[in-house]
């Protein structure tokens, strides 16, 4: 049903409040019905969400028959184990019918998973992890305001989740940036999986929304679906609306309301009723318990017909003229310049396609010249690293490419399970690390990133690339914000000379285009190759021109595309006899493992030896680290001797 937020229409009417009890008696018997055929779910939370989610379902804008619709609000929801609760109401509002969700919930390979999913017709955001959906919420709200839409974004919260300190982050940003389009709703039922939220961890929600800037509306019945309706349009339509600020709703529930035996009872947060109180329960909703019927039709084969298929919305980039450099820079520069470059090229006219995100580190990461140029596209979140990967990646979402950039271990490391998010919901993100491998140098072991490949190479979208000067790194970066999907470019701290052309020129200058997937035979040599990336490239080269003068002919093959890996390249160096592989980069994680396993696969056998970081870094300059680990050019070169 639509309900009317209009200001003039202030509350309910009375046939709207029995329509609402109507259908909160149908989904209230799915919910129950879905999880016992299933014998696994959270009816709780389900039960107590949902007059709230009727409500607001029948009031933002949507459309039930393209619900990919650009213009529709978007309700995340942060507590997405309350998906029977969500695909309930959504098939009251007609997004799939009542028997594919109760035929195919929790099933393999049905499109109605246990937690929600955007597979799932009219959900926005692969959710589960709690504490997230905030950020996620505030990362769309970010983007409408970025392209001037009217749009609003509705998330629902547990009050339990309210411990997690990103959460928190996400409070401060939004604040900061004045996301008056954002709603937030609570529901306060005071109960987790292990007790009462006050034994567990007690927390003033109210306060921290208010001390955070926030305008907070308190609910003392969220079942009452005519105050909640006056409540959320004064969030959505009216004066609050109006204040410059977001908005968080505590509306005080019950935990599985309506059935008298599991009200307020934590158990009930993830437990499904057994036959006798599942009829228990449909005598007092007053409906029929079909469950024999819906236990027989899920014998049948899965029906996955309501599965939608990634939608991608990514801007067209106009790629713009390669910088070529020719002397001594850093690759992080280099990134700062094509960014800007891109910037200038995209960002024009009021129109934002590249946004940029950073963590206090402007300045380290290069992003200046982006801000100066972008102020509307560049948000500085503070040190709030898990709060902008997840906001970030969401933006990614909404037909902007987003830059996150930050160093190495915050980046990757502290972010592990944010980027996992982003990897699961198929973004569009672009995380750029700088600041990796012992060449952060005297900051210690506790900022040199040796991690990263290792990390990203769990994803299952994330292509990285690890370009090796700073040319090579201007044409990654024109070529990650080009492509749509996740990208990770990682590069170190320090000055670099340019890889050089064996005439002298720079070698991935001028008219160099980087591929994702092709490595760069930067030399070809007949006694063996070495296989290297990233910041340890001038003591590969070093170690290349010692070798030579020595009369040994070796090749070096640059292999800045991690993921996708060139099979083909790696296969033709290992012809050679001899392979050696350097990085600055947990020896057992990184480029020599992923070459190892290619050449395995392929069954292939050849001498081959790995060289990387073997243990935690000191603090002391990167040359005298690299030493340290037989990573700078004399041991390197003592390496492929001791193989040939």
């Amino acid at each position: 049903m639509a309900l009317d937020l209009n200001l003039q229409n202030s509350e309910l009417s009375a046939d709207e409040r029995a329509t609402l009890a109507e259908m909160r008696t149908r989904c209230a018997k799915r919910i129950l019905m879905c999880t016992s055929l299933a014998s696994s779910g959270h009816p709780g939370g389900s039960l107590s969400t949902l007059d709230m989610l009727l409500v607001t379902y029948g009031a933002v804008k949507h459309k039930p028959n393209d619900s990919r619709w650009a213009g529709r609000d978007r309700v995340v929801m942060s507590i997405g184990h309350v998906s029977p609760g969500v695909y309930s109401v959504l098939t009251e509002n007609g997004y799939f019918t009542e028997e594919d969700f109760l035929t195919g919930f929790r099933r393999a390979g049905s499109g109605f998973p246990g937690h929600v999913e955007r597979i799932v017709p009219g959900v926005e955001w692969d959710g589960g992890n709690l504490g997230q959906g905030l950020s996620t919420a505030v990362g769309m709200a970010q983007s409408f305001k970025m392209q001037g839409t009217d749009q609003k974004v509705i998330c629902f919260m547990g009050d339990g989740e309210q411990q997690k300190g990103q959460i928190a982050e996400a409070m401060r940003y939004g604040n900061k940036y004045n996301l008056d389009n954002l709603i937030v709703i609570v529901d306060r039922n005071n109960l987790q999986i292990c007790g009462t939220t006050d034994e567990i961890m007690p927390i003033d929600i109210c306060g921290l929304f208010e001390v955070a800037g926030w305008n907070v509306l308190k609910l003392d019945d969220g079942h009452d679906t005519n105050k909640f309706f006056k409540t959320f349009r004064a969030a959505y339509t009216g004066d609050v609306a109006k204040s410059g600020k977001p908005t968080m709703i505590e509306a005080k529930t019950v935990m599985a309301k309506g059935i008298s035996f599991m009200e307020d009872l934590s158990k009930y947060h993830g437990s499904p009723l057994n036959p006798a109180q599942l009829d228990a329960a449909m005598q007092e909703l007053g409906v029929e318990n079909d469950f024999a019927k819906w236990a027989e039709l899920r014998k049948e084969v899965v029906k996955t017909n309501t599965r939608l298929e990634n939608v991608v919305r990514y801007p067209e980039i106009k790629v713009g003229e390669a910088i070529t450099y020719d002397g001594k820079t850093d690759c992080r520069s280099a990134y700062g310049n094509a960014l800007h470059s891109l910037a200038v090229e995209n960002n024009v006219n009021g129109v934002i396609k590249i946004a940029g995100i950073s963590c206090d580190l402007e300045g380290s990461v290069k992003m200046g010249d982006f801000h100066k140029h972008s102020p509307a596209a560049y948000f500085e979140t503070g040190i709030q690293e898990h709060h902008a990967a997840s906001m970030g990646s969401a933006i990614s979402r909404e037909g902007i490419a987003c830059f996150f950039s930050t160093f190495g271990v915050f980046a990757v490391s502290e972010v592990y399970n944010q980027n996992r998010i982003a990897d699961i919901n198929e973004t569009n993100f672009k995380v750029v690390a700088t600041h990796c491998g012992l060449d952060v140098g005297e900051d210690g072991p506790t900022h040199q990133g040796i991690d990263y490949i290792g990390l990203m190479s769990n994803y299952f979208r994330f292509n990285v690339y690890i370009p090796s000067d700073p040319n090579q790194t201007d044409r990654v970066i024109r070529e990650a914000t080009v492509q749509s999907g996740n990208v990770f470019v990682g590069m170190g701290r320090s000055k670099m000379e340019m890889v050089q052309a064996e005439d002298g020129s720079p070698f991935f200058g001028g008219d160099y285009t980087f591929t994702p997937g092709k490595g760069d035979w930067v030399r070809k040599g007949s006694a063996g190759t070495i296989i290297t990336c990233g910041a340890v490239t001038p003591n590969v080269m070093e170690a290349h021109q010692i070798l030579k003068d020595q009369g040994i002919d070796v090749g070096v093959l640059i292999m800045a595309s991690i993921i996708p890996i060139d099979g083909d390249a790696i296969l033709e160096a290992a012809k050679t006899g001899v392979v050696l592989t350097v990085e600055d980069h947990h020896v057992d994680t990184g480029l020599g493992s992923i070459v190892a396993n290619v050449m395995a696969d392929a069954g292939v056998a050849t001498t081959f030896k790995r060289l990387g970081v073997t243990r935690y870094g000191a603090s002391g300059k990167p040359a005298d680290l690299y030493a340290m680990q037989g990573l700078d050019g004399k041991s390197i070169a003592a390496s492929f001797q001791s193989l040939v």
